[in-house]
């Protein structure tokens, strides 16, 4: 029992699309900032947090990167000056990742021209109407995680 063809083509589009898109950003990401898509996304969810702070076990479950793989992608920010890392007080084998000065400039300068890319490549595709359907898509299958 395979997938049927409205499945094939639903799932078939989804697994091309994400493939070409997450090499377009990668590609665009390092030609005008020098940083990976990851290290963006962590970056990203720091600047999102009021703090500019997030425990690290807080990254991983936000991220496509394990626990040890954000705690590597963590160290290399660190020397990178973009995000210092801070021992939990609460709780001495945790860990925050901070975002630094550093960080916040490097992040604002890529953020800008991600989201222009993001427009020409992906939302600008679609109306309103479209992504805000979409929108319940991607919140439907993020609910539904087990």
């Amino acid at each position: 029992m395979g997938f049927s063809k409205i499945e094939q083509d639903a799932w078939g589009g989804f697994l091309g699309t994400y493939a070409r898109i997450n090499h377009m950003i990668e590609e665009d990401l390092q030609s005008h900032s020098h940083i990976t898509h990851v290290e963006f996304e962590v970056l990203l969810r720091l600047s999102w947090e009021k703090s500019h702070r997030l425990r690290i076990q807080d990254l991983a479950a936000q991220s496509i990167l394990t626990r040890s793989g954000v705690s590597r992608m963590v160290e290399r920010l660190e020397k990178a000056g973009l995000v210092k890392r801070e021992e939990a007080s609460e709780d001495r084998r945790g860990a925050y990742a901070v975002l630094t000065e550093q960080g916040a400039e490097r992040f604002q300068s890529a953020s800008q021209a991600h989201i222009t890319f993001v427009r020409e490549n992906f939302l600008g595709l679609f109306n309103d109407e479209e992504l805000t359907q979409m929108s319940a898509f991607w919140k439907r299958v993020e609910e539904n995680k087990k």
